[in-house]
Formats: C-alpha cells, sequence, structure tokens
C-alpha cells in the first residue's frame, strides 16, 4: 500500500493530469536511452574490438544485469519513496549511456552492459510501478499509452544517433551530451510525478524473491508477446530478403514500419483497454496478432508479408503494458510482482532473436515464424490471467480492467 505524500493534493484532478504527464515523459525519457545505444552499437564493437560471437555474448550481459538488480527496485521504493526512488534510478540509468563507449575491450564491455542493464531494470520497474499507480488514482487506463511513449523515445534517439553516426560523431562525445540532455530532462519530468511513500510500519521487501505464482503466469503472457516483437524487428527485414527476394532498401523499411506500428498502437491503445477490458483487449489481439503470422507465413509477395507484420504488431503492442498493470495489482507487493514479469519478458526478448535463428538454421524461416504464430495464439487463451483478483489480495487500488468503462477525456 501506498500513501500520498503529506501536503501534496495526490487526488485533485488538476494534479493528476500533471503526473500523467510527467510519467509518460519519464517513459520517453528511459526509451530515448534504449534509442541512442542501439544506433551506435556498430561503432562500440569496433572500438572494444570484438566480433560478431563475442559482440553476441556481450548483448546478453544488459538482460543479466537487469534480471540480477530489478528485484531490488521494490526494497529501494520502500526506503526512498516513489519519486525520490525513480529520480534516483532514471538519473544512474541515464548516466549509465556512456559506459558501453568507454569499454577498451571484451571484458570491459561486458561489465559495461552489465551495469547498463541493472540501471535500465531497476528504473524500469520503478516507472511501471508508479504508473500503475498513476493509472489507478486517474481511474482510466494509461498503461498503454506510457509505453507509446516509450517507444517514440527510442525512436527519436535513434534518430539522433542515426545523425551522430552518419556525421562521423565519436559515439563517446554523442552519448556524453546524450546522457547529460537526458539526465536533465530526467529530473525536470520525474518533479511532477506523484510522491508516494509506504504506509507507516509496513515491512520492506526482501532484496530478493521468488516472484508470486500470479506474476509468472502474467509474465508468460507477456513472454508470448515480447518474443514476436523481438522476432519481428529482428528479423522481419531478412524474412523478406532471403524468403520473398525482396530488394534490401523496402526489407529494411519493413523494420521500422513495425517499430511505428507498434509505437502509434500503444499510444491509442488506452481507449480500446478503456472500452473493451484487458481481456478482451488482449484476446482480441491475440486473434489479430495470429491472423498476422499465418499471412507471414504462407505470403507470396512483399506487401502480404508486410501487412502480415504489421497485424502481428497491432496484435501484440498493447499486451506488455497490460502485464505490467495486472502484475502490480495481482498481490501486496506491486514492484516485486512487477520485477517477476519485467524479468521474464527481459529474458523473451533476450532469446527470441537467437532461437528464430537457430530453428531457421535447422528447418527454415518460415517454420520459425510458425513458432511466432503459436506463440500469438498462446495470447487468446492466457489472456484471462490479466484479470485482476477481486478483494484485498488485488491491491489498494485494484481497476477491474476486464469490465469495459466509460471513456473519460
Amino acid at each position: 500500500m501506498t500513501t500520498v505524500t503529506a501536503g501534496e493534493p495526490g487526488t485533485g484532478p488538476a494534479r493528476l493530469r500533471r503526473a500523467r504527464f510527467a510519467i509518460a515523459a519519464v517513459f520517453c525519457t528511459h526509451g530515448a536511452v534504449t534509442g541512442s545505444f542501439a544506433t551506435r552499437i556498430p561503432w562500440i564493437q569496433e572500438h572494444a574490438q570484438v566480433g560478431a560471437g563475442t559482440l553476441g555474448l556481450a548483448l546478453a550481459f544488459p538482460a543479466l544485469g537487469a534480471a540480477l538488480a530489478m528485484p531490488l527496485a521494490g526494497r529501494v521504493n520502500h526506503r526512498f519513496g516513489a519519486r525520490a526512488a525513480l529520480r534516483g534510478l532514471l538519473s544512474l540509468w541515464t548516466l549509465s549511456l556512456v559506459l558501453p563507449g568507454l569499454a577498451p575491450n571484451p571484458a570491459a564491455l561486458c561489465c559495461a552492459l552489465f551495469a547498463y542493464g541493472a540501471a535500465a531494470g531497476m528504473s524500469d520497474v520503478a516507472m511501471n510501478a508508479l504508473g500503475v499507480e498513476t493509472e489507478d488514482r486517474l481511474g482510466r487506463s494509461i498503461m498503454s499509452s506510457l509505453h507509446g511513449m516509450w517507444s517514440v523515445g527510442a525512436l527519436l534517439g535513434s534518430a539522433a544517433g542515426t545523425v551522430a553516426a552518419h556525421t562521423g560523431t565519436d559515439a563517446r562525445v554523442h552519448h556524453l551530451i546524450a546522457s547529460l540532455a537526458l539526465t536533465a530532462a530526467g529530473l525536470v519530468a520525474v518533479g511532477g510525478v506523484l510522491d508516494l511513500r509506504s504506509e507507516p510500519g509496513e515491512e520492506a521487501p526482501p532484496r530478493f524473491a521468488r516472484p508470486p505464482r500470479a506474476a509468472v503466469l502474467i509474465g508468460a503472457v507477456g513472454f508470448c508477446a515480447v518474443f514476436a516483437e523481438g522476432a519481428s524487428l529482428d528479423w522481419s527485414a531478412v524474412f523478406l530478403r532471403d524468403v520473398l527476394g525482396t530488394e534490401a532498401g523496402t526489407a529494411a523499411a519493413s523494420t521500422t514500419a513495425f517499430a511505428l506500428t507498434m509505437a502509434v498502437a500503444r499510444l491509442a491503445g488506452d481507449r480500446i483497454v478503456d472500452r473493451f477490458g484487458a481481456v478482451r483487449t488482449v484476446r482480441a489481439g491475440g486473434v489479430l496478432a495470429t491472423a498476422g503470422g499465418l499471412l507471414v507465413v504462407t505470403a507470396g509477395h512483399p506487401v502480404a508479408a508486410m501487412a502480415g507484420f504489421g497485424m502481428i504488431g497491432l496484435g501484440i503492442a498493447v499486451v506488455v503494458p497490460l502485464a505490467f498493470a495486472a502484475a502490480a495489482r495481482s498481490g501486496p507487493a506491486p514492484a516485486q510482482a512487477i520485477a517477476g514479469v519485467a524479468t521474464i519478458t527481459y529474458t523473451s526478448g533476450l532469446i527470441a532473436p537467437s532461437a528464430i535463428g537457430a530453428v531457421a538454421d535447422a528447418t527454415s524461416l518460415v517454420v520459425s515464424f510458425g513458432l511466432v504464430t503459436l506463440l500469438a495464439c498462446a495470447l487468446v487463451g492466457g489472456a484471462a490471467v490479466l484479470r485482476p483478483k477481486a478483494g484485498p489480495e488485488g491491491g489498494a487500488h485494484a481497476l477491474n480492467r476486464d469490465e469495459p468503462t466509460a471513456i473519460r477525456p
């Protein structure tokens, strides 16, 4: 349970609207760090003098760091309060952007990426927990659009990184400037979020604990969505080029189009969730993503395959935001449950690209996306776990996201 700090009007409509925009800016800032890093991976690889295989190993370390550090976020929240915790953790994340570019060798790069991932994971848990609290007080869905703002931030960071790469800017200089700018932006944004603290006398969460069973089931639904997302982002261009003979420029454009589809769907997703509820929305999304997967594996023309990838993106776009929201309402320890779901989804994002490649090597890319289609279909049956529990086990501010609610402006 959380309370608003004394002296802060935490439930007034104007205050809640400001808090909603502030947490959206936090999500955008968080995504911009990821976009800034991703575009300079080739420079970092060359600077650290690592080959493709070693780079693949090094890129597993952010997920490892995140998985180990995310459970600590709940304790930090309890000790310092939501706003102070988010201020510190988000600053660690934005400042950690400079670390990979400074690594002179493979071992240093792995260490830098481990720290980078740990900061990413802890700040991710903190901002999602606060996003759910803000959503509960508003009484309407905002988690989808918050994750949409993360995607917008990633696109902005990627765009700036692309410009820096094309102009030959040293990644250390680029990341230092971006890090300082994003840290300043994050500090301003965090100043507007709700200042929530634990109830007096409430027991501190454990440093490390197994996520509750409900969070594991919810995480499994998120796993399916993130696997489909990671597979489509990393392999859609290859599929179009190798399976359908599409020229390189068009194939590459399919990846950008997929990312834009995800961002737009998340920004628009809240009204759909408010109208139909989480369970119905995810079931319908699962049907759409399954149809998209079937269109991809049976496509005889690039346009059909691109349409299929777009349908996958539209179908899975809101699943992860709703999984985080459901986890926060699944029991009395929201941060712990969110950390559990985040660990599972991070793991899915880590293994999806390599799993698709392994299946493709053993069979074909068509079979690989048959697996993606099966996982999309699993969303239809698994959507029910996103229904919040009734009563005190569901959390202090649990909203029934399976029931349609009035759409508020």
